[in-house]
């Protein structure tokens, strides 16, 4: 077989049937993929949540992940953010010809490790291979279905004035380390992106809480688009408290120097939760226990004041407004 990827490999023919099973069924097998019919036959019972979205980060490769992990951490944490556990995904990749073969080799074990990290089954798939110099090198798009289980009501619009906001960890890993890695700059600490499976973590705090109000990962945008939807959607203000905000130090130096504010970086295994006040000590402490919770914070309260607006308490006692991302900050995040 060809070293690089070549347009033959998305004609249909031998090479394609090839590349499927040398490269995605050799990784990726079981019960519903092997069948190579045209579509995935599952058997779901209950309330069904389905997701999907496509993914271009450029570079395809990064500290901490790569587009492969990105890809199955987006669709996973998207039907998390509803409260489901996800089951199946579908993978479709458009490749560019003359990608190494190597490459595509080294993000579908990614994909591979990842899906069985988060659980999940790869049960239907496509590719396409276009001519060099009309995509960049590739682009996945993922689409996702999970079950809900019974009275679990999560939604952008529950949020109730009284509510605690919760995070799991510091903001603007993955935005700072795909900068990074796109400008060739270097900090004295490796910096990574915290692309990250969050629905085992969702499963702890449905444990732990199963009245949560809301849920979303704040990724492109960052935290501030994600608080600005949710109080929109809920027609609720939103404060919350500077010092409360976890940020790793290379992240705050790397946006002092690029002007830019931590709140408005990218995320990709980060999730904001808006909780009941009663149970947000239980739920935080639960969350505290999983491996992407082990920094999570409170950092706010949800307010019937200003309805719709998020502000922020600065360390100096002031307050600020803080507004959705107007524009692209990092095109190609995700």
């Amino acid at each position: 077989m060809e070293n690089k990827i070549i347009l033959a490999h998305g004609s249909g023919g031998k090479l394609s049937h090839d590349l499927v099973k040398n490269t995605f069924l050799s990784r990726l097998d079981n019960p519903w993929l092997a069948k190579l019919d045209d579509s995935a036959v599952v058997d779901i019972e209950g309330k069904v949540a389905f997701t999907t979205d496509s993914y271009v980060v450029s570079p395809i490769f990064f500290p901490g992940g790569d587009i492969g992990r990105l890809a199955v951490c987006g669709t996973v944490n998207d039907l998390s953010m509803s409260g489901a556990r996800p089951l199946y995904l579908s993978l479709s990749l458009i490749i560019e010809e003359g990608l190494p073969l190597a490459d595509l080799e080294k993000i579908v074990v990614s994909i591979q490790k990842t899906a069985d990290e988060a659980g999940v089954k790869v049960v239907a798939g496509d590719t396409k291979v276009v001519q060099h110099g009309t995509a960049d090198k590739l682009f996945i798009n993922t689409s996702g279905i999970g079950v809900i289980a019974a009275r679990v009501d999560i939604s952008g619009a529950n949020a109730r004035p009284g509510d605690a906001i919760i995070i799991n960890g510091p903001i603007g890993d993955h935005g700072i380390a795909v900068m990074s890695q796109r400008e060739g700059l270097r900090f004295s600490s490796q910096l990574e992106s915290d692309c990250a499976p969050l629905n085992n973590l969702v499963a702890d705090m449905l444990a732990a809480c199963r009245d949560i109000r809301c849920l979303r990962d704040p990724t492109r945008g960052g935290l501030a688009t994600t608080l600005n939807e949710l109080a929109g959607q809920s027609e609720v203000g939103m404060e919350i408290y500077e010092g409360n905000v976890p940020v790793r130090p290379a992240v705050r130096a790397m946006c002092e120097i690029l002007g830019l504010d931590p709140v408005h970086v990218a995320n990709e295994g980060k999730l904001v939760a808006v909780v009941p006040a009663g149970d947000a000590e239980r739920v935080l402490a639960m969350m505290k226990r999983n491996r992407y919770g082990a920094e999570s914070a409170i950092i706010g309260q949800v307010t019937a004041e200003h309805p719709g607006r998020v502000v922020m308490k600065t360390r100096l006692n002031t307050s600020r407004i803080i507004s959705m991302l107007v524009g692209d900050l990092l095109p190609r995040i995700c």
